[in-house]
């Protein structure tokens, strides 16, 4: 978004990941996890294009906008991947393929399970599947609102809020796993919309490097 060079690593791994979660950067040396502090370190290292015409109020809602996707919204869809028991056989035959036997036969259930202990130690998973989804809608709704007409999450340009809202909506509305929480979400034009235009802009095949080896 912002026309810094970058390389995808095609190899990368999530047991060595920093944090043990992806995605993490290397620039000159070092090493920045989770995608939050990337974005901050790059504005910090690089300069802020995306975000620097906002207003303190502005950058105010984009940071409660931002909390409401990685904080709240985030456990929703993880929930409906690893819990959901069609959606798991998909996850599991994705994430495990590669697990040589007989590891492939028990590392997929103890992941799992330690995936649900995250999603009930974090609250989420305290609740019924259809509490669950009924905060999902509730978090979508509000995306849409406060979306509305506008081209981007903050107006016209997009901002770095738009790096995280695509990010998220893509990976619950074009995601080959099915959800009420996907059904409900494309039900939302200005969203899908939305989708659409930031695919467009950033994710065309001309502006995807290739994979490389590190």
């Amino acid at each position: 978004m912002t026309g810094l060079p970058y390389q995808v690593a095609a190899n990368a791994n999530v047991l060595k990941a920093p944090k043990k979660k992806l995605p993490y950067i290397t620039d000159d040396g070092r090493v920045v996890a989770d995608s939050g502090f990337i974005i901050n370190y790059l504005m910090d290292t690089y300069g802020n294009p995306l975000d620097a015409h906002l207003s303190s109020k502005q950058r105010g809602a984009m940071l409660g906008m931002r909390r409401l996707m990685e904080e709240h919204l985030y456990w929703v869809a993880f929930y409906f991947r690893w819990a959901d028991e069609d959606n798991w056989q998909v996850i599991k035959a994705v994430f495990f393929e590669d697990i040589p036997m007989p590891m492939r036969l028990f590392v997929p259930t103890l992941v799992r399970r330690s995936a649900m202990r995250d999603l009930y130690g974090q609250g989420i998973g305290r609740h019924s599947a259809d509490e669950i989804f009924a905060l999902g809608c509730e978090n979508i709704r509000a995306i849409s609102d406060f979306l509305g007409d506008q081209a981007y999450l903050m107006g016209d340009r997009p901002t770095s809020l738009d790096a995280i809202g695509y990010g998220m909506l893509s990976n619950i509305m074009r995601a080959s796993l099915d959800s009420r929480l996907k059904t409900y979400a494309l039900t939302f034009e200005n969203l899908t919309a939305y989708c659409d235009r930031m695919h467009e802009r950033y994710w065309s095949n001309s502006l995807i490097p290739e994979p490389v080896e590190v």
